[in-house]
Order: structure tokens, then C-alpha cells, then sequence
């Protein structure tokens, strides 16, 4: 979606205030010298501006303790700016506004604001679901990095064609439409920087927008301005469907993956469990067949074959002993019958010390074991 030119925004700013003249407002202010001028005009429509308000953002995220910050915004950026460019490019965005939540949130898909806003995009509750993001008792979409990716390009494309202006836009996703809009018309320009000069807008968004562009500005070029950092890798996932609610704590064990990457990849879901009915869960990439294999395995099934055994059943799966559990088992019965500890067990299959097991969980027993004795190879996991 192009950006309406600086030139022409200034020259017609007059008529369009007009647009946004609703309510009066009372008081007018005095204006200090204008912002120099100089600009980087990229190829896209998008201006990035490089004035005084910028370059005060650029030499303070490049000292102090703001520069061990941004590299860490930067280095964390690698995770997730694959997916924001391929959701801008399909809704129309410039792709420099992707920087907008390097600001928002330093690229923390679980970031919370004193205000309550939250996620990479930081949304407040209204406004999310004004976008189509589930915010209840279960699910807070708000943290899915995706889902709320979709929901701040189509607010950003929303204010961009009601300001005309990507600098307004970005101000109006910091402070609200109308005040923006109240901001517009109390100065009678649609000119940001000449805004800046009042005291209609609070700081924090007269701050937001010069440090959205030094932000933008250092993306693009870190090395330019002295940040060396090698970004994390793309996260990547798999979805598979759980029919029900269900404790990921659970699904880990029925499933044998590790608890915290279903945690790490699903922290949208505020009870650490699946919401009733379908849902679509992320799972790490190479494992969504197993892992909806093992899901879509009724217990039932385990059960009966374990009970006609008259024993404990276990079985070898993809190179482990697994152990079938039984009903009224517990994670003691089972360590001792196989000769192993209760701390080995736990840290096996990803199990907190107050982890709860149900009859058809698969535990891993075996062969690891084994491995429990041989010597450390040095290194953190």
C-alpha cells in the first residue's frame, strides 16, 4: 500500500485536518524550530526519516547498557522476521514497518506492558479482538506471534487509509485513533513532526514514531551501525489437532516430546492446556506425525491390550522402551519397577516434580537409562 508523499501530505494538510475536525479543542501552543529535513527515501513508498528526533534514537541505542538491548532485539529478531515480511508482503505493507515491533515489544512474542497491552504487537484486550483475536479464559491470541502478526498488519493498513499517512498511522497504533485525530485538528495539520512541536500528543507517541525509524535504520543495516550479531534461527512448526482440552504436560507424555517446546511454541494458551474442542496445536517441525499418531491413539487401546497381558505393558518405539501406564500407577511404582530413579523418569519425559500421569501415557523407561551412566560429553544442553 503506498505511502502518500511528504510534499503533497504538507501541501494539502490544511483540507485534510479538516477531515478529523470533530470535537473543538481549546488550546493552541507556541512551536519551536522545525525538525531538519534530510531524509533516506528507499525504493518502497515508505519514508524513512533521518532528522533530529531519528539520529537522538540512533546514538541512544548504540550506548549504554540501550545497545546490549538491542542486540539482544536484534539477535531475537531472526525468530520471528521471516514470518512478519511474508504477512506484510500478502497484505500490502512496506516491509520496512516490520521494525514497528522491534519498539513494541523487542521481538518478545510474551511481552506485557504496565498498561496490559501484550504480545510482539503489543495489543490491549479491545482492540485485538476488534481484529479477530481470541482473548479469553484459555486462549490469548494476543501471544501467538502469527495470529497477532496478521491483526497489527490489517490495523496498520486500517489507519494508514484513515490518516493518509504511515507516520500517523504508527502514532494513531500507539495512542488511539482519536487522539490523534483530536491532535490533527487542534494544530490543522496532518504533518506528524509539525504535531510533535504541541503538546496535544503525549511523549511516549511523540517518541514512538523517530524510534520506530531509528529502529528501521538499524535493521536494515546493523552493521552500519556497529552491531555484529548473528540472528536466531526461524522458528518453525508443525500443527497437529488435539480433539479436547488436554495438559500439554500430557500431550508431551503421550506423545514423548518435551513439555517445554510445546510451551515455547504454543504461549497463547494461559492454562498450559489445550481449550475445549478441536485445536490446532504447534508442535516442533519433524515430529507431527508421531505426535498425532500418539494423539489420535485412543487409551482405551493400550489398556485392553496391557489388561489381557495381565501385566504392565511396554513396547520398543523409535529406539526406546516405552511403558504403558496403568490405572492407579504412580511415577514411584513404575521408577521401581524398572530399576530406575523418580528423578531419571521425570527428567526422561519431560515431567515437572508435581507432574500428574494417566492411564495410556507412554513413558520412556529404558535404554536411556543405560545412558544415565556413561560420562558426561561436557557442553549445556
Amino acid at each position: 500500500m503506498a505511502a502518500r508523499q511528504p510534499a503533497s501530505e504538507d501541501s494539502s494538510s490544511t483540507g485534510a485536518a479538516r477531515q478529523f475536525a470533530r470535537d473543538p479543542w481549546p488550546e493552541t501552543f507556541s512551536l519551536p524550530p522545525a525538525p531538519d529535513e534530510s531524509t533516506i527515501v528507499p525504493r518502497s513508498a515508505y519514508r524513512i526519516e533521518n532528522n533530529v528526533q531519528v539520529r537522538q534514537f540512533l546514538d541512544l541505542f548504540q550506548t549504554g547498557y540501550r545497545r546490549a538491548v538491542v542486540e539482544r532485539w536484534l539477535v531475537r529478531s531472526g525468530r520471528y522476521l521471516p514470518m512478519i515480511f511474508g504477512v506484510f508482503r500478502e497484505k500490502g505493507l512496506p516491509e520496512e514497518l516490520v521494525f514497528t515491533a522491534m519498539i513494541e515489544s523487542g521481538f518478545n512474542p510474551v511481552a506485557v506492558s504496565r498498561a496490559g497491552a501484550k504480545g510482539l504487537w503489543q495489543f490491549m484486550a479491545p482492540t485485538a479482538r476488534r481484529y479477530g483475536l481470541r482473548v479469553d479464559r484459555w486462549v490469548d491470541e494476543r501471544l501467538d506471534p502469527e495470529k497477532s502478526t496478521v491483526a497489527a498488519a490489517n490495523y496498520l493498513r486500517d489507519l494508514h487509509a484513515l490518516f493518509g499517512s504511515w507516520d500517523l498511522a504508527k502514532a494513531a497504533y500507539n495512542a488511539g485513533e482519536m487522539k490523534v485525530s483530536r491532535a490533527i485538528q487542534g494544530m490543522g495539520t496532518t504533518d506528524f513532526w509539525a504535531l510533535t512541536r504541541s503538546r496535544l500528543l503525549r511523549q511516549e507517541t511523540k517518541d514512538f514514531v523517530p524510534a520506530i525509524h531509528a529502529a528501521t535504520l538499524i535493521g536494515r543495516e546493523p552493521e552500519r551501525y556497529g552491531f555484529v550479531v548473528a540472528p536466531d534461527d526461524p522458528l518453525r512448526y508443525e500443527i497437529v489437532t488435539v480433539s479436547r482440552a488436554t495438559p500439554l504436560s500430557r500431550i508431551a507424555v503421550q506423545a514423548v516430546v518435551s513439555a517445554e517446546d510445546l510451551e515455547r511454541l504454543n504461549p497463547e494458551l494461559r492454562l498450559k492446556q489445550t481449550p475445549p474442542g478441536p485445536y490446532a496445536l504447534k508442535v516442533p517441525t519433524g515430529g507431527a506425525d508421531r505426535i498425532q499418531a500418539a494423539l489420535d491413539r485412543p487409551a482405551a487401546r493400550h489398556l485392553a491390550s496391557a489388561q489381557s497381558a495381565g501385566k504392565p505393558r511396554s513396547a520398543r518405539v523409535g529406539g526406546h522402551d516405552i511403558h504403558i501406564v496403568q490405572p492407579r500407577e504412580t511415577l514411584s511404582a513404575i521408577a521401581k519397577r524398572y530399576g530406575i530413579s523418580v528423578a531419571n523418569l521425570l527428567q526422561w519425559n519431560y515431567l515437572s516434580e508435581t507432574a500428574r500421569i494417566f492411564p495410556g501415557d507412554r513413558l520412556r523407561v529404558a535404554l536411556i537409562a543405560s545412558r544415565a551412566e556413561e560420562p558426561e560429553q561436557g557442553g549445556f544442553r
